[in-house]
Order: C-alpha cells, then sequence, then structure tokens
C-alpha cells in the first residue's frame, strides 16, 4: 500500500485524510486511506451512509482537496495537477448531471472529447464503437433530453469513455432506473470491463452491481477501511453456521429455554398451520448433531433444518456492525436486498444453500436447491 511502486498502479492512495469542522467539534471524513489498484482491476468501495465513500472518491478526483495525503493515478499525482489526471481518467457521479440534455447523443461524445483535447474526427471511430456497445447507434442524433432515464444513463456512461480514459470512476451508476434498465446497464459494464480491460472504481447500494462486476472490495465505515479483500474472502470469514429450523408442532417451553442457553436464537415463529420455525446460530457445525438430538428428544419431529451461506450483504453488515433490520449502503428500508433482477432469488442465492432432512444420515454439504 501507500507510495510503494505507484508507476506499477493504476490508482495509489496513500494516507487519505479529509477534515472538517462540525458544530462539535472536528469531524474526520476521511482517516488515513491507504490503498492500491492494479491496471484492470474493477474495486467496489463499500460503507453505510456517512462512511466517506463519496469524500473519497471526489477526493481521488480531485473534486475535494484532502486536508493530509496522496492519491496517484497513472503515475500522476492528483493532490498536484488535478486537471492533467482528467486526460486518464473519467467519472460518472450520483446525482449530476453528468452530460448535456439539450445536445445529442455524439454531440455529448464529441464535446467532452474535445475538451479533453481530442479531434471529433480523430475519435469517431471510437464513438461508434461505444454507441454500438451501449446500444446507442440508433439514438446518435436524438437529443438526450428525449430519451428514458436507462438511456441517459448509457449516454453518460459513454460520455465517460469518450476521451479513452483508461481509469473509470463510477458513483451509483445504477440508482434511480427500475429493474430492467439497471439489469441492462449492469450487463452493459459488464461486457464494457470484460472488452477493454478499464481499471474501475465502483460504489454502489446495489450489491448484485458490486458482486457481479467487482474483483476486489473495500469497506470504509468512519472514514476508516475496515475491510479490503476479495468477495469470497470477506463472506469466508462470516461463514457462521446459522439454520432455519422447521419443527412439526411448537417445542415444550424447557426445550426452547435449553437451546436458547446453548446456541444463539434470532426468532421463534408460529406458522398458521401450527409449526414452528426458528433461526438458530451454532458456534461450530459439528454442534448441529447435538441440536438435532435436542429436537429429536423433544418427542416432536423436524420437518427440515436448512443452512444458508452468507452473502456479500452478510459480510458487510457484519464488518460494518449493522443489525440486519437496520437500512445500509448494502439494503433498502428493513434491510431488503435491493436486485437489479426479475425480483427472483439469483442462482448464487440458491445454490448458497444447504439442506438437512431428518431421514438423512448426515447433514447434506450439498443438498438440492429450494
Amino acid at each position: 500500500m501507500g507510495r510503494k511502486d505507484t508507476r506499477s498502479a493504476a490508482v495509489s492512495v496513500s494516507g487519505l485524510t479529509k477534515r472538517y469542522d462540525g458544530p462539535e467539534g472536528e469531524v474526520r471524513a476521511l482517516d488515513g486511506v491507504s490503498f492500491r489498484i492494479d491496471p484492470g482491476q474493477v474495486v467496489g468501495i463499500l460503507g453505510p451512509n456517512g462512511a466517506g465513500k463519496t469524500t473519497l472518491i471526489k477526493s481521488m478526483l480531485g473534486l475535494i482537496v484532502p486536508t493530509e495525503g496522496d492519491v496517484v493515478i497513472d503515475e500522476i499525482t492528483v493532490t498536484d495537477d488535478s486537471t492533467d489526471v482528467y486526460s486518464h481518467a473519467g467519472a460518472m457521479l450520483e446525482g449530476a448531471r453528468n452530460i448535456y440534455w439539450r445536445l445529442t447523443v455524439r454531440e455529448n461524445l464529441e464535446f467532452f472529447a474535445t475538451l479533453a483535447g481530442h479531434s471529433p474526427d480523430a475519435v469517431r471511430d471510437r464513438h461508434d464503437e461505444l454507441l454500438e456497445l451501449f446500444g446507442l447507434t440508433e439514438k446518435a442524433d436524438v437529443a438526450v433530453r428525449e430519451l428514458s432515464r436507462g438511456m441517459k444513463q448509457k449516454v453518460s456512461l459513454a460520455t465517460t469513455l469518450s476521451r479513452g480514459c483508461s481509469v473509470l470512476f463510477l458513483d451509483e451508476p445504477t440508482l434511480g432506473l427500475d429493474v430492467e434498465s439497471s439489469l441492462e446497464l449492469r450487463r452493459e459494464l459488464r461486457r464494457l470491463v470484460d472488452r477493454q480491460s478499464l481499471t474501475v472504481v465502483l460504489s454502489s447500494h446495489d450489491m448484485d452491481v458490486i458482486e457481479s462486476l467487482c474483483d476486489r472490495i473495500i469497506v470504509l465505515n468512519d472514514g476508516r477501511i475496515v475491510a479490503d479483500s476479495t468477495i469470497e474472502e470477506l463472506t469466508a470469514i462470516f461463514e457462521s453456521q446459522a439454520y432455519d429450523v422447521t419443527m412439526n408442532e411448537p417445542l415444550p417451553e424447557g426445550v426452547r429455554r435449553s437451546i436458547e442457553r446453548t446456541h444463539t436464537v434470532e426468532q421463534w415463529t408460529q406458522t398458521a398451520d401450527g409449526k414452528e420455525t426458528f433461526t438458530v446460530v451454532l458456534a461450530r457445525a459439528e454442534l448441529l448433531y447435538d441440536l438435532v438430538e435436542t429436537l429429536e428428544e423433544s418427542g416432536r419431529v423436524i420437518e427440515s433444518i436448512d443452512s444458508t451461506d452468507p452473502d456479500l450483504e452478510t459480510a458487510f453488515l457484519e464488518i460494518t456492525g449493522q443489525k440486519t433490520d437496520e437500512p445500509s449502503a448494502a439494503t433498502g428500508e428493513e434491510g431488503t436486498r435491493q436486485r437489479a433482477d426479475d425480483g427472483q432469488p439469483s442462482k448464487k442465492d440458491v445454490t448458497a444453500r444447504r439442506q438437512y432432512r431428518p431421514d438423512d444420515e448426515r447433514p447434506s454439504e450439498a443438498g438440492g436447491e429450494n
């Protein structure tokens, strides 16, 4: 990390700190943030509201002057020359009018390329490729204001790439889009990353966008990095053994208390058909056998025990210390995951389920799909 060998890094952030004077004293939006990103990596920036994500991205782009620290993009120190870095880096920011709505799609591409010193004729072939990549060829001569919101987002992204930048910053690229438009833009981003080998820094509340695009995740909390790893490594850290148990009828109160003394029980629920379900977290996987024995000795019938592997959202909530019922950067209201799909569980969600049935000899590590 830091300034070591910055020439081989597409992005290098070293000791980045931003302090503000607040009504109750000094506020540290960023507190000694350091990391490096290799060329071609796609890195996601996650964090709860107020964690410092926007301050970090704007500081990396030179839009905010940090109190301390350095940012180097393609061997250019942003804190020394933020203007020169714009020939190497492009950004699509949340809530910003990234394009001119009165201009046509092609005119936007040409305008922003010209600002970077490129002749429109010299980059026309590249612009044609971008229009084709984002499905905008037929809309090239249409004023942006006449396009749908999803199309506007595509134009913003194409415009960001119109100058031939090597490092791309995307802040909430799917925000405000309907399900279909969000999914389509996500597919376009995936193709873009695969075809052009760009270095991408991506901030999003949409966990499916992060999971489908990013090689690595940096989690911020209170202005500091609290995790920096791959999605697989982050979720493996929090692979707690949580099980959803269904009994044919409610357990005796004494059995309930016994289970609660030994394990963490998150919820007891009685269903309309007289069954009882509860979620239990075990400290170790082998404790499942003891739990099964306790349940069988209760005189009730175990209908099912389902184990769910942790996903990125679970890891995020654990790392930042948020409860599952709190709104967060990873979730919408009441912890409901925001999906850019058709509302059905993703393949990852489905295949992450492991099941145990009382007829099995042992808990299965590769049970069928739910």
